[in-house]
């Protein structure tokens, strides 16, 4: 599903990929995950668990699911978005903001700003994220009225 926003001269669209065969034929899978390793940097994941957040969200081995939010100007993507279906909901929010970049050379013109509100929009409730206390996205993120609630902890073996 294509929809679009007035960005300055330009216009804006995003294209919500729900499914394996929703990618649209500018931004193939390769192509999205790519996008998500390189601009996301330095707050990136390694290409392997890129690749299987997106089997995830098209409910794979029976994940609950999810779906992939584009921004871009005529199929030149702009950012991206990956919303991931928690498959709960009351105690912890049903949905997790996992992914949002924006391409560098487009960056301050808003765009990660409105891929966001496009990509909470289209969820059906609560969302979550985790961010580093210095990834500069956190004011953004703020902006929105994310607020921080707990600290994470984590045990790694």
């Amino acid at each position: 599903m294509t929809t679009t926003a007035s960005a300055g001269t330009d216009t804006l669209n995003f294209t919500r990929v729900d499914k394996e065969e929703d990618f649209p034929s500018w931004a193939p899978r390769p192509v999205v995950e790519k996008f998500f390793f390189d601009n996301l940097k330095p707050f990136n994941d390694p290409p392997e668990d890129i690749s299987s957040a997106v089997d995830y969200v098209f409910g794979k081995d029976g994940k609950p699911g999810g779906y992939i939010m584009i921004a871009h100007f005529g199929g030149v993507p702009a950012g991206m978005c990956l919303m991931m279906d928690s498959g709960m909901g009351g105690f912890i929010p049903k949905w997790i903001l996992l992914y949002i970049g924006v391409n560098p050379e487009m960056r301050g013109k808003g765009i990660g700003g409105k891929l966001m509100k496009k990509s909470i929009d289209s969820c059906d409730g609560d969302v979550k994220l985790h961010v580093e206390y210095d990834n500069p996205a956190k004011r953004l993120y703020e902006r929105f009225g994310f607020t921080t609630k707990y600290a994470e902890m984590r045990y790694t073996r």
